[in-house]
């Protein structure tokens, strides 16, 4: 248990921080998932709506450092190369 009152403090912070990252990676994860199941069903307008949507999450996510830049864009280069190929079918 922290004794001092800056020690206090940084638990707060701490806790209040983890709960923010945690419902941003959260919604990365929703994001992509919905643009996963859109592959999976072979509906490539859909796929391409919902990776709008997931890059826009994960630039924004990104930006607070919740997660690294180079994590984000190696997620939307991935996302991008599944949906070429569905496209390209």
């Amino acid at each position: 248990m922290p004794n001092t009152e800056s020690a206090k403090k940084r638990v707060r912070q701490s806790v209040a921080r983890n709960a923010r990252n945690l419902w941003r990676k959260r919604r990365v994860k929703s994001d992509t998932g919905d643009f996963l199941k859109a592959i999976i069903a072979g509906d490539a307008a859909a796929a391409e709506k919902e990776m709008r949507k997931a890059a826009r999450t994960l630039d924004k996510v990104a930006a607070t450092g919740t997660l690294h830049k180079n994590t984000a864009a190696r997620r939307k280069s991935r996302m991008a190369a599944k949906l070429a190929i569905l496209k390209k079918k």
